[in-house]
């Protein structure tokens, strides 16, 4: 089997390496990939939302299927795309993908099936918007209600930064048309978690479950990112929880969509806030989270291979998905400056280690190489390690972070304390 993984970050490295352990793939490709990517795959320069772009390169390398990872061109249709031009595709389709779309349509549906999350308000209109938050409570999260890279969320603690993040979304276009709409949360309090779930439109398997730090400095202070590091499971959800997680949140939202006449057919990422008043879901994701990913597939023992073709054949029921014991800490490395302006270019010492890197592996995200490695990105490496305990990941992907160097360089320093504080009380 060969295969084509559409992307060039660390979840796309994470998904090519898995695949790489697979008997059945023979030959993977990746376009555009990136300096890590390539020592598993053949990698392209072409865009992931380049539409014509991929399927020139599908249409010249013919694989067996096509993994769409990123979310941008699933939300822009790439899977009908593809598919329609006769090619395997996992991933949801467009009018599937709108789950992370849109917030405004993730609420409306949650809404119409009494699948729980915050209260909510949307407005199309700055004025009306600032209107509403002038007489509302604090905390508040206000949001995109498009993609933006995950950065499209401000929690609010008080109304001048309330005012700053409208202005910021609907006047000045931050996240250009992803800011034409916005949506106005209650602030939810409690644990998050993390929830991937393979899914073929009728069956569910959800994975293990992850805790993802998404402020940029220590103590969940900062701004929000696209991820500062992840572990995997979350001690936060318990057997109960994840009992109810199912009936109340899951199933529902399968079903839903089954029912809306857009079955969603991939990998659907669900944000769970773990409130007094019970689970709620705070996002959609319509693909593998990142850097929730490079935590969660290195504990994956099933072929990755096996389970696309189950969901592409809509036979995920008949599969039995098996995880390994044991934890998994991915702690970023990141450019200084990131999640806002940052240099890159600049070169990353220290990968060549194998023998002091031996207890982790190093997943790229913002990487490119010519004669060496270099930063090309905000966040520029996951560095992963598993063990069959938390603290021992924690510990071995640590010893390998400060084996690494590039100026100006900044990871968080307590990825995981949270969970570790959870496993001993």
């Amino acid at each position: 089997m060969n295969i084509l993984v559409i992307g060039g970050g660390g979840r796309e490295h994470a998904v090519v390496m898995k695949l790489a352990e697979s008997k059945k793939v023979e030959k993977i490709y990746c376009t555009p990939g990136n300096g890590g990517i390539a020592e598993y795959a053949e990698c392209f320069d072409v865009k992931a939302t380049d539409f014509n772009g991929v399927l020139a390169l599908a249409q010249k390398l013919n694989p067996d299927y096509i993994f769409i990872a990123p979310d941008d061109p699933l939300v822009m249709g790439m899977t009908d795309f593809l598919e329609e031009n006769g090619f395997k595709t996992f991933g949801p389709r467009k009018n599937a993908a709108i789950l992370e779309g849109s917030k405004s349509f993730s609420k409306s549906l949650m809404e119409r099936y009494d699948i729980p999350t915050a209260a909510y308000r949307e407005f199309d209109d700055a004025k009306k918007a600032i209107e509403y938050i002038k007489n509302g409570k604090y905390p508040v999260v206000i949001k995109a209600d498009g993609l933006a890279l995950g950065k499209g969320v401000i929690i609010a603690e008080n109304e001048k930064t309330a005012l700053k993040a409208i202005k910021n979304i609907m006047v000045d276009k931050k996240f250009g048309d992803s800011g034409n709409k916005i949506v106005i949360e209650e602030f939810l309090i409690g644990p998050e978690v993390s929830l991937l779930c393979f899914t073929d439109g009728k069956s569910v398997k959800p994975m293990l479950t992850s805790m993802d730090h998404k402020r940029v400095w220590d103590g969940d202070r900062g701004l929000n990112t696209g991820g500062m590091g992840a572990i995997a499971p979350n001690p936060y959800y318990t057997p109960v929880i994840a009992d109810e997680t199912l009936r109340k949140i899951v199933l529902p939202t399968i079903n839903a969509m089954a029912n809306e006449g857009t079955p969603f057919k991939g990998c659907l990422y669900f944000g769970l806030m773990l409130t007094p008043d019970g689970v709620k879901v705070i996002e959609y994701n319509c693909r593998f989270g990142d850097p929730e990913t490079q935590a969660v597939l290195p504990m994956l023992k099933t072929d990755l291979a096996d389970i696309i073709e189950a969901v592409y054949n809509e036979t995920l029921a008949e599969l039995d998905i098996e995880w390994e014991d044991g934890a998994c800490c991915c702690v970023v490395m990141a450019s200084g400056g990131y999640p806002e302006k940052y240099v890159t270019g600049v070169e990353i010492t220290g990968l060549d280690e194998k023998g002091q890197l031996e207890n982790a592996f190093i997943y790229h995200a913002g990487t490119k190489f010519t004669d060496k490695f270099c930063t090309s990105g905000g966040r520029v490496l996951g560095v992963t390690a598993k063990s069959d305990n938390l603290a021992h990941a924690i510990r071995n992907a640590y010893a390998s972070v400060v084996k690494i160097d590039f100026k100006n360089k900044y990871y968080r320093t307590d990825i995981g304390q949270k969970a570790l504080i959870a496993q001993s009380s």
